[in-house]
């Protein structure tokens, strides 16, 4: 009988000792889930990210007057955009393009992406002679633009300039217009490359606010936090309920 109860008394142990291991084991499985969930949950913002590598290639000549990763242009504008690019380059040789891009890699800006892509398109200055790249983000909804040195002199950095701070951005202060920022900075760049007098950015209502209607990177990123946050907290709350209600299922 002492044997038996010994052998009772063991069983119990192990018993008490298998469920404290079962139980540690669950929770450690729920805090990898969690981490796992805030690694899934961080990925898309990183993902949406344009790195140079990730345009398409391109050469010169090739009509591929607008990459439109960003997806805010229609598909009207786009056949506009390229119309007027492929009479600008029979007109006059110059070849102008347009890109959007949906959020910069992190310590990337406007400029220097727009620097790296004209380089990686046209990687010699023969190639890049006669070329006119233009660049928004749509993210924050900044814009650049690089010009070859052979149209330097028409286009020269002042132009260049305000077609990047005012004919683009006064139309996306106004409510996101890209379409109209886009044609408009289009127009421009024809008028000035043909030969025309410059006609300059658009004319700004002094009674609209130009601080700017969009979303900055700032705000984008606390708001995409705070959903990250808030899920994760439904998670770390539910998730323990759920293998506690399993734990005493497997227990009884």
């Amino acid at each position: 009988m002492k044997t038996i109860r010994c052998g009772i008394c063991f069983m119990k142990q192990l018993l008490v000792e298998t469920r404290y291991r079962s139980k540690a084991w669950l929770a450690r499985v729920a805090i990898a889930i969690v981490a796992f969930a805030a690694l899934v949950l961080n990925a898309p913002e990183s993902a949406r990210a344009t790195g140079i590598y990730e345009m398409p290639n391109l050469a010169p000549g090739e009509p591929t007057w607008v990459v439109d990763e960003g997806n805010v242009l229609s598909r009207l504008s786009e056949g506009k955009l390229a119309s007027a690019a492929e009479q600008l380059r029979d007109a006059t040789d110059t070849e102008m393009r347009f890109v959007t891009i949906h959020r910069l890699d992190y310590g990337e800006t406007a400029q220097s992406f727009t620097d790296a892509l004209f380089e990686k398109w046209f990687p010699t200055p023969e190639q890049g002679a006669n070329q006119i790249l233009v660049v928004v983000d749509t993210v924050t909804n900044n814009s650049a633009i690089h010009v070859g040195e052979g149209v330097g002199e028409t286009v020269n950095a002042a132009i260049a300039e305000s077609i990047a701070s005012e004919t683009i951005q006064v139309p996306l202060r106004q409510d996101n217009k890209y379409n109209q920022a886009f044609l408009d900075a289009s127009d421009r760049i024809s008028a000035v490359v043909s030969g025309q007098p410059d006609p300059g950015p658009p004319e700004v209502d002094n009674e609209l606010n130009l601080e700017g209607t969009f979303t900055s990177a700032e705000d984008t990123d606390q708001g995409s936090a705070t959903v990250i946050v808030v899920v994760l907290l439904l998670l770390a709350t539910v998730i323990p309920m759920a293998t506690y209600y399993w734990y005493q299922s497997f227990g009884n």
